[in-house]
């Protein structure tokens, strides 16, 4: 990290404290759960760098996304680092494999859905989908996942933009995949403007307002921002948080989910 005043150095010494057990013995009591999406990847390196020497663990959610370097984000150029992470203990999960948006229901007795895939031979272009399809998208990122990993993947999965209606959330659960969104403070703003919505000003935000239980959500690279959010300050908050007491836990853990994912093995 380029800044090293005061401020931040504090941050620093109190998460060495936290990390070292000298604020109580259990030292996952105040859980905070980080997720991370997909996105061009550019960054993925530096921010798997940045949680390694932090000790944080986070549920990756995954798409097979354009990517500023090799092949699609679950294309075979990102297999040894999908592997990596699986062995320093992170969790992964679907996010769709050609990070398909719901645009909407449509009527009839059989759920069927308008879909835009914004990723693969087909982004950009609306389609209807029945169960069936939406499924296998669910399903296909989830395996590849596993095929990089050797570990099975989480029953869960996060539509991309969060865009979800009760019907494809209770097609999605037929197939064995619970949803996944964000709190509130929780949304870290890697997606908004940078001209209106500065690194700092996201920064000072999440410190505030992040509360414990909490899932947080931000992506490994977003094509539109100018001044990137990861991994600028995704350390500073990492460390910002656990300054706080806050610790990190993936979503196996979390208490809305663990019922789900016990009786759905993968």
């Amino acid at each position: 990290m380029r800044k090293r005043n005061g401020y931040y150095a504090s941050f620093l010494i109190a998460a060495c404290a936290y990390s070292s057990g000298a604020w109580g013995l259990n030292p996952c009591s105040k859980p905070v759960y980080l997720t991370l999406d997909t996105g061009h990847m550019e960054v993925a390196p530096l921010i798997a760098e940045i949680l390694l020497r932090n000790q944080v663990k986070v549920t990756f959610f995954a798409a097979n996304e354009r990517t500023k370097v090799g092949d699609g984000s679950l294309g075979n150029h990102w297999s040894a680092w999908w592997k990596a992470r699986a062995a320093e203990g992170h969790e992964f999960a679907s996010h769709t494999y050609d990070h398909a948006v719901w645009r909407g229901d449509l009527p009839g007795v059989q759920p069927r859905f308008r879909m835009k895939p914004t990723a693969g031979a087909l982004e950009g272009r609306e389609f209807t989908w029945d169960a069936a399809k939406y499924c296998s998208q669910i399903s296909y990122a989830a395996e590849r996942l596993k095929d990089f990993t050797g570990k099975a993947p989480l029953p869960l999965f996060r539509a991309p933009g969060g865009k979800t209606s009760p019907r494809l959330l209770e097609v999605a659960r037929g197939c064995g995949y619970a949803h996944v969104g964000w709190s509130a403070a929780g949304f870290l703003g890697d997606e908004l403007s940078s001209e209106k919505f500065s690194n700092a000003a996201l920064l000072q935000k999440a410190l505030r307002d992040v509360r414990q239980g909490d899932i947080l959500m931000a992506h490994l690279g977003i094509w539109s921002r100018k001044d990137p959010w990861a991994p600028a300050v995704l350390e500073p908050l990492i460390v910002g948080l656990k300054a706080k007491g806050f610790c990190f836990d993936t979503l196996r853990n979390h208490p809305a989910y663990t019922d789900w994912i016990a009786s759905h093995p993968g």
